[in-house]
């Protein structure tokens, strides 16, 4: 397989098929994101992704699952995508489904009409950052959409029959919104209302916008105790219809699995017993990005 540079894929990925389709992410401003610094956007040549997918279906036989990597694979012309598409579905039958980043840009460039057709062609699976569902923490960390386009874009997405994972940021609004932050994404997440949501905890990482405002004391990361108080929050306020909370992220401190809206007052006693002192929560050298 043909990688350049790092490679990033979603914890629920990891025994997929990893097709690098694209290199780097075309928004690449998130002031908290380290992922695709230093790297140009752009769209690999189709026979490097084709010489891929014959060397996949001769020695990645027990993978069930593709993931196309880097981000913004929907800013592929709807041609080209569709040709990666059938190649996989017709060189790679076994495959039962592809997954790949979604960000709002993304989905907006792409009518309903063509998501629907790279459902039916096996995309059935898209991830979306929304991180935040507070509109001045979703300007101050530069994600290009407010909470409104959050969620009409995560519909869009629903929409066209693939199922949708979101993920959320514990601590990315600072101390000072830590409780809007939390309150604001519930908002959102419910009225997206996705099949899966991931909740993981910020951990500062060096060479990023959002990594010198900590270190010059204009960020304040919120303590365990706030992080846990702000899933909380977050937590209460999601209601999916049937849906999947999970915070088991090797960043977080207190790891919880829920399917909504089944285990809610469960997990809000979790928290409550770790709030009390009463469950233990990772210790830092444990916690990973």
């Amino acid at each position: 397989m043909h990688y350049e540079g790092n490679i990033f894929r979603p914890p629920s990925e990891a025994n997929s098929i990893l097709l690098q389709v694209t290199c780097g992410c075309s928004h690449n401003k998130c002031s908290f994101c380290g992922m695709y610094k230093g790297t140009r956007f752009t769209i690999k040549d189709d026979a490097v992704l084709l010489a891929d997918i014959d060397f996949a279906s001769r020695h990645c036989r027990k993978q069930t699952r593709l993931f196309l990597c880097d981000g913004d694979v929907l800013n592929i012309p709807q041609k080209r995508l569709k040709t990666i598409l059938i190649a996989i579905r017709e060189k790679l039958p076994w495959i039962t489904r592809v997954g790949t980043y979604a960000n709002t840009r993304s989905i907006m460039r792409k009518t309903p009409e063509q998501l629907f057709e790279l459902y039916n062609l096996g995309l059935t699976m898209a991830y979306m950052g929304l991180e935040s569902g507070d509109d001045a923490t979703l300007q101050k960390i530069n994600k290009g959409a407010d909470s409104g386009r959050m969620i009409e874009m995560g519909k869009k997405i629903r929409a066209a029959g693939m199922k949708l994972s979101i993920t959320v940021l514990l601590g990315i609004a600072g101390q000072e919104r830590s409780a809007i932050h939390a309150s604001e994404t519930g908002r959102v997440l419910s009225a997206i209302d996705p099949e899966y949501v991931g909740a993981l905890s910020l951990m500062m990482t060096p060479g990023t916008p959002l990594y010198d405002d900590y270190i010059a004391g204009n960020f304040s990361l919120p303590e365990p105790a706030g992080m846990l108080q702000e899933l909380r929050i977050m937590f209460a306020c999601t209601d999916l219809t049937d849906g999947y909370f999970h915070a088991n992220h090797a960043s977080n401190y207190l790891p919880i699995k829920a399917k909504l809206p089944r285990d809610k007052e469960a997990v809000l006693g979790l928290i409550d017993s770790a709030l009390k002192g009463e469950t233990a929560l990772k210790p830092e050298y444990m916690r990973a990005l």
